[in-house]
C-alpha cells in the first residue's frame, strides 16, 4: 500500500467519524434562515424561525406549544405605531419612566402589544424603580423566550415573546423573591387588559 493512499484513507475515514459527531453540521452549513434550532434543514414549502418551523402558506408554526405568528415588516408597521415597531420589531428602547404602564397598580395582565400573548400578570408586578415595568416572573414561562444578547459592552438576557419574537426587555438577578428575577420590559411593547 504506497504512502499517498494510506494517508487519504486514514483521512476520509477520520473526517466521516468526526462528522458523524456533529450531526447539526449539516443544518449549520446551509444558510441562514434554511435551517431550525436543532439544526435540521427546512422541507420545502417551510421557513426557519428559530426553534420553530413555520408553514410558509399561513405565516404561523408551532413552538413550545404556542402558535407562533410570523409577518413581514410591511405588516408590523401597519398593525403597530413607530414607537411600537422600533422597539418590539428592531429592538429599541423606550426612555425610562416615559410608560404609563409603569404606573398601573390595578389587577390584569399584559400583552405583547404586536400580538396580544398574555405575558406578565399584575400578580408579579413591582416597582423596581429603574422607570420601565418590571415583574418578577413571567406569566408562563412558555410565554417568553430568553435568549443572550451581546449588543452592548456587556451580556445580557433578552426576553421575547413567544408567539411573535417581538422585543419586551431583559431579564436580571436582581429582582425579589420568591424569583430573585427582574423582569424589566419596555411598556410600549406591552397592552394592559384589566381584570
Amino acid at each position: 500500500m504506497n504512502r499517498r493512499y494510506f494517508l487519504s484513507t486514514v483521512g476520509a475515514v477520520a473526517g466521516f467519524a468526526a462528522f458523524s459527531k456533529f450531526t447539526g453540521l449539516a443544518g449549520a452549513l446551509l444558510p441562514a434562515g434554511n435551517h431550525d434550532a436543532n439544526g435540521i434543514p427546512a422541507v420545502a414549502g417551510n421557513v426557519s424561525t428559530g426553534n420553530a418551523v413555520a408553514n410558509a402558506n399561513d405565516g404561523t408554526a408551532k413552538a413550545k406549544g404556542i402558535k407562533k405568528v410570523i409577518k413581514t415588516d410591511a405588516e408590523w408597521k401597519q398593525i403597530l405605531t413607530p414607537d411600537q415597531y422600533s422597539v418590539a420589531r428592531e429592538k429599541g428602547t423606550e426612555r425610562p419612566f416615559s410608560s404609563p404602564l409603569n404606573d398601573i397598580h390595578d389587577n390584569g395582565i399584559f400583552e405583547c402589544v404586536a400580538c396580544g400573548l398574555p405575558v406578565f400578570s399584575s400578580k408579579a408586578k413591582f416597582d423596581s424603580g429603574t422607570g420601565w415595568p418590571s415583574f418578577y416572573e413571567p406569566i408562563d414561562k412558555e410565554s417568553v423566550t430568553e435568549v443572550v444578547d451581546k449588543s452592548l459592552f456587556e451580556t445580557r438576557t433578552e426576553v421575547l415573546c413567544a408567539r411573535c419574537d417581538s422585543h419586551l426587555g431583559h431579564v436580571f438577578e436582581d429582582g425579589p423573591m420568591p424569583t430573585g428575577l427582574r423582569y424589566c420590559m419596555n411598556g410600549v411593547a406591552l397592552k394592559f387588559v384589566k381584570s
